[in-house]
């Protein structure tokens, strides 16, 4: 699918208006005219003098938890539009980089605990990883601006009350008031809240010793009450031996994205301020979800970056360019199971694939298939889509049949279409 635009730079480096002289642009570079400095989306940059008059261009950010939406217009026309995914899995990587870091701390060698001078290394404005790499993914933010003449941004800044979102109705000293007031601790309200009774046997086992048992792993629900569950011992030692199943849900929807975006929101405004300046300011869902139900738009979150300015009826080719904020490096040193002879290996792979060209994420075609590398094993690399399916039906492919992708004249050939 062709771009619904050329986008073009100056020859010193700033962004012009995009063109849909498809022909002229194809004939720039060979006669020395233009070059081409990105392939998705197309951008090419003149070698010769130019005038610099560009229109109003907003650019409208929608910042979630998980997705990224961000549409560049003009009052009349849509002129790009993008969605990115952000890791997610942070919190899992940190969490093996502990299993490992308890490990050679316990039964290597014996160092004392670091737990007490944590806390003077937060600065001021510290956030944990999993935030702060979301935060630092408004970095798209600046690829924008370097192929569009950005002349105001939009953000939209969200704030939701999760004490109400998990008991609607709550008012006045309600927020005081929380489910756990008036008990000692958390495991204490959690018995007293199942009745001093296992949900699993209701007391069939006649097992009187209580355990308070997690749904979910520590490690994805937290300790939160509407993750832990009253077990007897007999029934919780059973489970763990894999002996019985339990049928138990977690009472309530977690709300990480929601905490998640209460923790980011000024983080991101104030990067963006800082970088900017004035050009920057904010709005509220609220806006942009009404503007959005008046134009009997879908939900997404490039269409909610659209609607945020007041104009979301503006002229669109359909297109949305799908991208995927990957790590910049790994959390861990080692592998987490160990090879023949006891021994971790390292997690850090050569740069370069079975001594070719190719690294990861190069974008590569295979037997006519345009795809990423997303790893290798045994010197062959493992290649993937952008929605990280796998291509081929092996697990590998031999490294002398992919090349290279090449540039496509105009456009990107995976940008969404229509939706």
């Amino acid at each position: 699918m062709k771009s619904p635009s050329v986008f073009v730079i100056g020859k010193d480096g700033r962004p012009l208006m995009p063109t849909k002289r498809f022909r002229k642009v194809r004939l720039m570079p060979a006669s020395g005219l233009a070059r081409v400095v990105r392939s998705e989306p197309f951008t090419v940059q003149l070698l010769y003098e130019t005038t610099h008059y560009c229109q109003d261009v907003c650019l409208d950010v929608d910042a979630g938890s998980k997705v990224i939406g961000m549409s560049a217009k003009t009052k009349g026309e849509v002129l790009y539009e993008e969605e990115m995914t952000l890791v997610s899995d942070t919190p899992d990587k940190l969490s093996k980089r502990a299993e490992l870091r308890r490990r050679r701390r316990a039964g290597l060698r014996y160092r004392p605990p670091r737990f007490d001078n944590r806390v003077s290394s937060k600065k001021k404005g510290w956030l944990p990883p999993s935030i702060r790499q979301k935060v630092q993914c408004l970095g798209a933010v600046r690829r924008v601006c370097s192929f569009l003449p950005v002349k105001s941004i939009t953000i939209e800044v969200a704030r939701f009350d999760t004490q109400w979102m998990a008991n609607p109705g709550l008012t006045g000293t309600d927020y005081q008031h929380g489910p756990q007031f008036g008990f000692w601790n958390t495991r204490e309200y959690v018995l007293c809240r199942d009745g001093h009774e296992g949900e699993h046997c209701h007391g069939k086992t006649r097992d009187r010793r209580l355990n308070v048992h997690h749904i979910e792993s520590r490690k994805t629900g937290g300790d939160s009450p509407d993750n832990l569950v009253t077990l007897c011992e007999t029934c919780h030692g059973r489970y763990h031996r894999k002996e019985i199943s339990l049928n138990l849900k977690r009472s309530f929807h977690p709300l990480r994205d929601a905490a998640s975006m209460n923790a980011m929101r000024w983080d991101v405004y104030r990067g963006l301020r800082e970088q900017w300046g004035d050009m920057v300011r904010i709005t509220y869902g609220y806006y942009t979800k009404s503007m959005r139900i008046g134009a009997s738009l879908p939900k997404s979150h490039h269409t909610d970056a659209r609607c945020m300015d007041g104009n979301p009826l503006a002229a669109t080719s359909g297109i949305v360019y799908l991208t995927r904020k990957v790590p910049c490096h790994t959390w861990s040193i080692h592998v987490m199971k160990p090879g023949k002879g006891g021994s971790r290996r390292s997690t850090i792979a050569p740069h370069k694939i079975g001594g070719s060209r190719f690294q990861r994420l190069d974008a590569v075609q295979w037997n006519g298939i345009e795809a990423f590398i997303s790893g290798s094993t045994g010197g062959r690399p493992v290649l993937r889509d952008i929605y990280g399916n796998r291509v081929t039906e092996k697990a590998s492919v031999n490294i002398k049949t992919i090349t290279f992708r090449r540039p496509t004249e105009a456009g990107n050939s995976y940008s969404k279409g229509q939706r």
